[in-house]
């Protein structure tokens, strides 16, 4: 997140401070004024803005009231906000914002907003106001996000569903059954650090296929599904939307260029090193203690990372096999391979490296970590040949 962003998202928080909560005492002819939409914003290239964002909107064309509900909001003066963000500990909150401040904004980053419009009954349209009101009590109003679960998308979509009096049909997606990885990598498709970064903390549970519940954590998923969403009651079905507006057209988005060394490059430049190392330590019958001890201290770093996103509350970093080659156990063997002693950290280094390989069996690594094992079995039979 950027300073910018934090400065938004403290003055979103101190307008849903001082807004009225829509009227709750409305009779059923008041309602017939009232339209509750799905918002949908399209993805802009701030990384925190990679995967969209969705809100309701609540507008009463009688009284004028027009407010965005907001489950995106958080407080980055709160302590630790890195720290509890890595381990799963975040808190959001509920906000209420301005219709025209919320279109403005994203107008100003080029990214269209979609209005689908619900073809609610008054009873249901009375029990989402309901369900907005009560969400918005101080006592309700924060949240322990989850990006996958419990998110922007997933908030105003269960509030929807749970209000609708009738059976939700949905027509399934063509590309049913994604992990959860395929569509985060759909979503940084450009941004190939933002993928690497993601594939390191992504373990196992993020390589599962996903039904289409699972997949509404995406907003334009969810914008799909009530697009194609009939409600049955007493034999006859309604669609789900009545009306399907776009209120901010996609405009004109910056597009700064990242790193222009990409993670694969990276990783091939690290093996060609190596590769050159080991061709030093054959003409001259050594071993290069320092190059044993920068991959060694960048490996154990980096170990220590992932070490600590086992105990993450995010579901889908608690078991990943990365570990196995990243894990802070290379630390301990540092000052032995600076001493030139014998330990085992080869033998274990091996062992490693074999276990890691075979878990690519059952998990996608990020790019490049294949070349890293092989960096590091390079050193192996280095050390082995020199025994």
């Amino acid at each position: 997140m950027t300073f910018k962003t934090f400065a938004i998202a403290s003055i979103l928080l101190i307008i849903s401070g001082i807004l009225p909560i829509c009227a709750q005492n409305q009779s059923t002819s008041d309602l017939d004024s009232v339209d509750i939409s799905l918002l949908t914003c399209s993805p802009h290239e701030e990384i925190y803005s990679l995967y969209g964002h969705s809100a309701i909107r609540y507008h009463d064309l009688r009284t004028g009231e027009d407010v965005v509900f907001n489950w995106g909001l958080f407080n980055f003066k709160a302590p630790y906000f890195v720290l509890r963000f890595v381990f799963g500990l975040t808190d959001y909150e509920l906000g209420t914002t301005p219709m025209p401040y919320f279109c403005n904004y994203y107008r100003k980053w080029g990214s269209s907003v979609t209005e689908q419009k619900l073809n609610l009954t008054a009873e249901e349209k009375k029990a989402v106001i309901q369900a907005l009101n009560d969400n918005l009590q101080p006592e309700n109003r924060t949240y322990r996000y989850n990006f996958f679960y419990d998110n922007c998308s997933t908030r105003p979509r269960d509030i929807i569903l749970r209000s609708i009096n009738g059976k939700i049909e949905y027509q399934l997606r063509e590309d049913f059954f994604p992990t959860y990885r395929e569509m985060v990598h759909e979503c940084v498709r450009n941004h190939p650090w933002a993928k690497f970064g993601n594939d390191i903390l992504l373990g196992v549970k993020a390589d599962q296929p996903t039904n289409y519940q699972q997949q509404e954590f995406l907003p334009h998923n969810l914008m799909y599904d009530f697009d194609h969403t009939q409600i049955y009651k007493d034999g006859e079905y309604r669609p789900l939307v009545g009306q399907r507006d776009i209120l901010v057209p996609p405009g004109v988005q910056i597009i700064e260029d990242d790193f222009p060394i990409s993670p694969l490059a990276a990783f091939l430049i690290f093996l060609a090193v190596s590769l050159f190392v080991l061709v030093l330590e054959w003409r001259r019958h050594k071993t290069y203690k320092y190059w044993d001890t920068l991959l060694m201290l960048l490996q154990g770093l980096a170990g220590c990372v992932l070490f600590a996103m086992l105990f993450s509350e995010h579901p889908t970093t608690s078991t990943n096999l990365q570990i196995l080659l990243l894990n802070p156990l290379p630390l301990f063997f540092i000052p032995a391979i600076l001493k030139r002693k014998k330990t085992l950290w080869w033998t274990i280094l091996l062992t490693m490296v074999v276990l890691f390989y075979l878990g690519a069996i059952f998990q996608e690594y990020a790019e490049g970590m294949m070349l890293l094992a092989l960096c590091l079995l390079i050193r192996f039979w280095s050390h082995y040949r020199n025994a």
